[in-house]
């Protein structure tokens, strides 16, 4: 009998972080003392005005379909955002919204790549780039932003990395998974690269934008480079900033022309958005922003606990990220280790299994990510659960031999 798989889902795998924050909910639910550090996903809640904002639609009735990629009061927020708080300049319709930031850069891939095409991804990346890559028909090229390089992608990598096949480069910054994010003069580096290859596009992934640390100063690429505005397309959303992940709006500005070919994918798939959260996501973004700076600075204070603790685990060191909510440290210490049980530390995998059946905490493997031995931490949950996590994690260490 024939497959009923198609060979394109074939290619990919599901989603790494999905897949452990799962195991760690199946455990919980069967009793296991749990810790779950895998989840992208802030543990506050929506502002209170946005909720209502929702309220309020629905009693309004707006509960009918709206065009495909966004109702114009959102792209109107939106358009504002961009200018208000990037200075880039994005007519509505140049506006694109889908249901999460996923959608949106898949929307972009379907309608660029042919089979063949080539999408740099650099490495550590967020699980999902390579595969949505390979669900549209393109080929990631993995190129690796190595530690010592804050795990960011250098100019003379990125050069080499470039063929005549290249259609896009992916970058995200602040970076899921490391929390690296790049400074107005790398991002100045990467450009110079660009301009020597007109046919590569960039699509740069700035979810992460609020959630940036110290006296970072954030920009985008579009920003630094207004040259390269034509080929850029700017995705961001309102799952992080204003802890809306299970709303589902993310969204993008960009050229008219490609903007266009992503509402034609969209018009054939999920067409719009949840009207609701499309009422809600208006509020969020031209309502009250000053709740992010308490945010922020809690984001901060755990993110500072969980590096020290991490570099006082044996076998395990920890660079201290620009931003996001995540840290990525490294095992490298650990390898040909044995625990307790007489398992072999041979790799991030098999750590991070190891980890949740002997201390019950729950991390995602480097594996996932495109670059090894390393682990990811989420550190979007309370003080006391990190510093308890962290314990076990230690104690973990501690005991391999």
């Amino acid at each position: 009998m024939s497959s009923l798989q198609s060979s394109a889902l074939a290619r990919v795998k599901p989603s790494a972080t999905l897949a452990v924050t799962a195991q760690a909910r199946q455990l919980k639910a069967e009793g296991r003392d749990v810790i779950g550090l895998g989840a992208g996903e802030p543990d506050f809640d929506t502002p209170e005005n946005i909720k209502q904002a929702a309220i309020d639609a629905i009693t309004r009735g707006e509960t009918k379909y709206t065009d495909a990629d966004g109702m114009p009061q959102l792209k109107a927020a939106i358009s504002a955002k961009f200018k208000r708080e990037n200075g880039l300049d994005y007519s509505t319709a140049q506006i694109h919204v889908a249901p999460g930031g996923k959608p949106v850069i898949f929307n972009a891939l379907v309608a660029t790549l042919n089979p063949g095409d080539e999408v740099i991804v650099p490495a550590p990346y967020w699980v999902s780039y390579p595969d949505m890559v390979l669900l549209a028909g393109g080929e990631p090229v993995t190129v690796v932003g190595e530690e010592k390089d804050g795990f960011k992608l250098r100019p003379e990598v990125l050069e080499a990395a470039i063929t005549p096949k290249t259609r896009w480069l992916i970058l995200n910054s602040p970076s899921n998974p490391t929390g690296a994010a790049y400074t107005r003069a790398e991002l100045e580096g990467l450009a110079d690269v660009l301009r020597r290859h007109p046919q590569v596009w960039v699509l740069t992934d700035d979810m992460y934008e609020h959630l940036v640390y110290g006296d970072f100063e954030y920009t985008t690429i579009a920003q630094v480079a207004p040259d390269l505005y034509e080929r850029t397309l700017t995705v961001n959303g309102v799952s992080k900033a204003y802890a809306m992940t299970g709303w589902r709006i993310g969204y993008a500005g960009g050229p008219k022309p490609l903007i266009d070919l992503m509402r034609k994918v969209a018009s054939q798939t999920t067409s719009n958005p949840t009207s609701i959260s499309q009422w809600a996501a208006v509020e969020a973004l031209n309502g009250p922003q000053d709740f992010m700076a308490e945010r922020r600075a809690a984001f901060e204070k755990r993110r500072d606990m969980v590096v020290s603790m991490l570099n006082q685990t044996a076998g395990v060191t920890c660079a201290t990220p620009e931003g996001a909510f995540y840290v990525y440290p490294s095992i490298a210490g650990l390898i040909g280790k044995t625990t307790e049980t007489g398992v072999v530390i041979d790799g991030d995998s098999t750590f991070a299994a190891e980890l949740l059946t002997a201390e019950g905490v729950a991390v995602v493997q480097g594996e996932a990510f495109g670059l090894s031995p390393y682990f990811r931490i989420s550190y979007a949950t309370s003080e006391s659960v990190l510093e308890e996590a962290c314990t076990r994690i230690q104690r973990f260490a501690a005991s391999l031999k």
